[in-house]
C-alpha cells in the first residue's frame, strides 16, 4: 500500500473495480460526483486548472497537471505544509477496471500527513465505490 525511501513516500492504493473506466472516469473528474465521496470542490478537469477541496478540516489547494482521458489524470495536491501530486491511473481488466491512486511528496517529518493519507484514501475509495455503485 505505501513506498518509502529516506527522503520521500508515496501512498498507494489499487483496487480492481467492476466498473468501465468511462464511469470510474465520471466520478473522478465531475464535482458533483467527486464532492460526494472525496471533497466539496470546483474542480474542473483541464491542464493547468486550479481548484480547491474544502473539508470540515480545512482545504487543499491543487492543479491539474496531466489528463489522459479515461486513462490517467494527475494534480497537486497542497495543504497544510504538504506539497504532493495525486495520480489516478484507471487500466480496462476483463471485470471492469483497476483504479491506482499514488499520492507522493511525503517528506520527512510530515509522518501525520502520511499516516492521514494512508487511512484517509482507502476510506475514499470505499465512497468511491458507493457512488459508482448509483451512477447510470
Amino acid at each position: 500500500m505505501t513506498a518509502d525511501t529516506p527522503e520521500i513516500r508515496t501512498v498507494t492504493v489499487e483496487r480492481d473495480l467492476p466498473f468501465a473506466p468511462e464511469k470510474i472516469w465520471r466520478a473522478l473528474t465531475q464535482p458533483h460526483l467527486i464532492e460526494e465521496w472525496l471533497m466539496k470542490t470546483d474542480f474542473r478537469p483541464s491542464v493547468g486548472e486550479a481548484f480547491t477541496f474544502t473539508a470540515q478540516w480545512g482545504a487543499v489547494e491543487g492543479t491539474v497537471l496531466a489528463i489522459e482521458p479515461e486513462r490517467s489524470i494527475s494534480y497537486s495536491w497542497n495543504a497544510m505544509g504538504l506539497e504532493s501530486v495525486v495520480t489516478w491511473t484507471l487500466t480496462p481488466t476483463a471485470g471492469g477496471t483497476r483504479l491506482r491512486m499514488e499520492q507522493a511528496g511525503f517528506k520527512t517529518g510530515q509522518d501525520q500527513a502520511y499516516h492521514g493519507a494512508a487511512a484517509g484514501w482507502p476510506r475514499f475509495f470505499d465512497g468511491l465505490e458507493q457512488v459508482l455503485a448509483r451512477l447510470d
